[in-house]
Parts: structure tokens; C-alpha cells; sequence
């Protein structure tokens, strides 16, 4: 029930439907929000001005919701015709739930440990390193409904086999990944960076897909810590509200992130957790957080998934020192790299955080969609977006290769002074607002921008630029 402040305005709320696709949300997850919540539903096709017409006549001011993979790219556009309504999650958090690349991209920026990575949008490169590189691998499809129940996720023994896969399946791009024995792999959820629900994965003997519709098995007890603490430190990078992330527990002891996503299955009363968080974050302490103790997927997990199903609304007593408190909580501990600890202790190690709002977008389609630009614009990534692995002599080549070499910030700078009226300080600034990769996919995909930002930037600058700009390309 809301506390306190009950004179303030909250936000008015809505849904993000879409033809189609199975809602996450609905409004009994918000149970006690004593405003209307409205529903908007996106009919795919060229539904995106009617749909954004309607976000505007509702006066929706927070969305929430999770976009599939085929319709990221539109909504990105959809956002920044809506800049006052904010998305939950925001399309920067949902930037891994569009692709396996986007996965590894964000990984590598945050040096968040994956199975070692290749992406090649050129095929006769993927082909010469795979007749090149040790095997066995994995190759996975990365673009669209991709992996579900692990049928697009293949082991290839070969570069033959790697050949053939490839030649029948025309995966594009050729993402594959080192193969990495694994004991068992563990799902786990949360919400404001604190778990809230995990469990283990373990294949059939002899097998290596863990995913339970492959025979697979699951069960809830004794997550490590140390497990946990990675998936907070993946859903703070993301600066989710709400995340899950899937870990690889490999023969080696080490942990990895094999996906980690907005999207994923939950049970009702998770959704309603996440709901009350919602609830909490957009009315500044009116409806108080929910109360989710570590390790209670534990005690539920015991129950049958059918009765799980249809659980709502669950709530937990706050752990206050007492005679059966001390009993009961005391009795119980963990075993972590620091010792055993007392359930009460851990759960005062993950306390349940805000996310921060932030005011310029983090993954920039003009920079990361390598699926529709590859091919079309002069690019250079960022170094950290494509590391280089020590280990070993392959050469891990990704999507960045161009069909023409990089521009460097000299040459950008003798393109911007070429153009009469734009001199050094002139120049200075519009490399300091945009760095070489935004402004030749500025140049490339809206020019226009560039006036939007400096005022001094006249209609005659761009189509001198524009021109310079269609010289410099013809020579390179």
C-alpha cells in the first residue's frame, strides 16, 4: 500500500504491447497504482507514426515493456521522437535483447568474461579462419528468435563440419565462440540488481546443451555467491531494473556470460516483484520496495513448477534479531570464497538499487547496428569493442571490417576546412561533439544533424560539406 506523499502527481503509466508477442506486463502486476494505466500496442508494419501519435494523445510519461529483436532498430527510432516518455527498460538496457553480437559487444566494454568470440560479416573471412583455427567451436545464430530451446546453437567438430553448417544454414553474421566445457550452467533474475530468483542447468550425461527442452535438468540449491556477484555486476553495466543473465560454470572453475537479456520467462509472482519495484521507482518512496530475501528461490523451488505458476503477489517478513530468529535464520549459512556466512548477512550484501536515468544514449544505432550499416558507411569501432586475444595466434576479426579504410581524425579535420567558411576553432568543435565514427555515420545517414547542433552551421556549410564529403569517398 502506498505510505506517504499521497498528494503527489505520479507519472502516468502505460504498456507497451505488440502484435504477436507475449506480454510480459500486465496491469495486476501493478497492483495498488491508484491511477489508469493505459495500454499501447504496436501493429508492426508501418504502424510506427500512428503508434507514436498515440503514446503523445495518451500523455504517457513512463512506457514499459520489452521489445523483441525484429522491431529494436524502429523503436530506437520511436524513442527519439519521444524524448519527454521514458522507456522501461531503456533501449540502451535492451541493447543485448537484440542479438548475440549485441551480447559480446556489451560484454566486451565491460569487461564482463565470455567463451572467447569471432564475428565476421565477411564471409570469405570467416571461411579462411575457419580453415585456420583449432576446433571444436560453437556457432550460433545471432540475429532474431535465435536459441530457442538451443536449436540454433550448434557444436562443430571440424572445419568441414563448420562449412557445411554454415553453406546450409546462412547464418549472418558467422558469430562463433570458443568451445568451453561446461559443468552446468545457472539462470539467474533480478530486479534492482538484486537476485531475487536462480537455479542450475546441467546437461544429460554425455551432452552439452543444458537447456531443459533438450532433456536437460534444473534444480535450485546452493548458487555460489561468487556467481551471484557477476550477475550484479552484468545488470548494474546495464543499468537494468530488471535483467537476467545466463552463466556458463565451466570445468575450469571459471564463470562466463553466455546471454543476458530484459526477456525472459519468469513466474508470475517475479513479474509482480518486478511491478512493486516499478511502483517504488517512479513515485520517490510512496509504495515501498518489495522485500525479496536471498536464497528464497530455495524454499520455493521445493514446490511443484504447476503450483509456482499460479502464485501471486508473495511477501516476505524483514529478518529482525530474535530468539526464533536466531534459531531458524542462524541455523542456516553459505559457503563463500570468505567463509560461511549467515542468510541474514548475505541478503545485506545485495540491497535492491535504483537505476539512473540517463541523458544521452549509450549504444547509438548510427554506430551499433552493424547488421543494417555493415557495408554502407566508412566505420571504425572502438578499440575495446574488438579485443585482441594474448593467448593464442588467431585473430578474432568482427564486424568491423569496412569495405574502405577508416578515416582518421586528421583526415575528418582536413574534410571539415576544406569547406570554405569553416576554419581550425570551427572545425575543433564539431569533432569535440561528435568523435570520428558518429560524424562519418552522421555524414552518411543525417548530415542535417550537424545544423541542428551549431546554429552557425548553415543550409550552404552542409551542401558544401556534402559534397567535399561524396569527393573524399570517390578517392579512398
Amino acid at each position: 500500500m502506498a505510505k506517504k506523499n499521497k498528494k503527489q502527481k505520479l507519472p502516468k503509466l502505460g504498456l507497451l504491447y505488440l502484435d504477436h508477442v507475449l506480454r510480459f506486463f500486465d496491469k495486476s502486476n501493478f497492483r495498488g497504482w491508484p491511477d489508469k494505466i493505459e495500454t499501447v500496442v504496436y501493429h508492426w508494419k508501418n504502424d510506427k507514426e500512428r503508434f507514436i501519435k498515440e503514446v503523445k494523445r495518451k500523455k504517457i510519461d513512463v512506457l514499459i515493456g520489452n521489445i523483441p529483436a525484429t522491431a529494436y532498430e524502429t523503436f530506437r527510432e520511436i524513442a527519439r521522437e519521444l524524448p519527454h516518455v521514458q522507456f522501461i527498460p531503456s533501449l540502451d538496457t535492451q541493447f543485448a535483447n537484440k542479438s548475440k553480437e549485441n551480447v559480446t559487444r556489451f560484454a566486451w566494454k565491460y569487461d564482463i568474461p565470455v567463451p572467447k568470440t569471432y564475428i565476421f560479416y565477411d564471409h570469405k573471412k570467416a571461411e579462411r579462419f575457419i580453415d585456420t583455427t583449432t576446433f571444436p567451436k560453437i556457432i550460433k545464430k545471432s540475429y532474431g528468435p535465435s536459441n530457442y530451446g538451443g536449436y540454433f546453437v550448434h557444436k562443430v567438430d571440424s572445419a568441414q563440419e563448420a562449412h557445411n553448417l554454415l553453406a546450409q544454414k546462412k547464418y549472418h553474421p558467422v558469430y562463433m565462440q570458443d568451445f568451453v566445457p561446461m559443468e552446468a550452467d545457472v539462470r539467474v533474475m533480478l530486479i534492482g540488481h538484486k537476485p531475487v530468483c536462480a537455479f542450475w542447468r546441467r546437461p544429460p550425461k554425455g551432452e552439452w546443451l543444458t537447456n531443459t527442452s533438450q532433456g536437460g535438468s534444473m534444480d535450485y540449491m546452493d548458487v555460489p555467491k561468487e556467481l551471484l556477484d557477476l550477475a550484479v555486476k552484468v545488470s548494474k553495466a546495464a543499468n537494468a531494473e530488471y535483467w537476467a543473465c545466463d552463466v556458463a560454470v565451466g570445468e575450469d572453475g571459471k564463470y562466463r556470460i553466455l546471454e543476458c537479456a530484459t526477456a525472459f520467462a519468469a513466474f508470475p509472482y517475479i513479474r509482480d516483484w518486478i511491478g512493486q519495484y516499478l511502483m517504488w521507482k517512479f513515485s520517490d518512496g510512496r509504495f515501498p520496495l518489495p522485500n525479496i530475501p536471498l536464497y528464497n528461490w530455495e524454499e520455493l523451488g521445493k514446490m511443484d513448477s504447476s503450483v509456482l505458476r499460479t502464485l501471486r503477489y508473495i511477501t516476505f517478513g524483514r529478518y529482525t534479531p530474535s530468539y526464533d530468529g536466531a534459531f531458524f535464520l542462524d541455523k542456516k549459512t553459505k559457503e563463500t570464497e570468505k567463509g560461511e556466512m549467515y542468510l541474514h548477512e548475505l541478503d545485506a550484501l545485495y540491497p535492491m538499487l535504483n537505476t539512473y536515468t540517463r541523458t544521452k544514449e549509450e549504444w547509438p544505432s548510427e554506430k551499433w547496428n552493424f547488421q543494417d550499416n555493415y557495408g554502407h558507411t566508412v566505420r571504425k569501432v572502438h578499440a575495446k569493442s574488438n579485443p585482441t586475444y594474448k593467448d593464442d595466434d588467431e585473430v578474432a576479426e568482427t564486424a568491423a571490417a569496412p569495405k574502405v579504410d577508416a578515416l582518421s581524425k586528421k583526415k575528418i579535420k582536413k574534410l571539415l576546412t576544406s569547406v570554405e567558411g569553416i576554419g581550425e576553432k570551427k572545425a575543433e568543435k564539431i569533432m569535440k561533439k561528435f568523435d570520428t565514427t558518429e560524424l562519418v555515420h552522421t555524414l552518411e545517414t543525417a548530415p542535417e544533424k550537424i545544423s541542428e547542433e551549431f546554429g552557425w552551421f548553415k543550409d550552404k556549410f552542409l551542401k558544401r560539406l556534402k559534397k567535399e564529403w561524396k569527393a573524399l569517398k570517390e578517392k579512398l
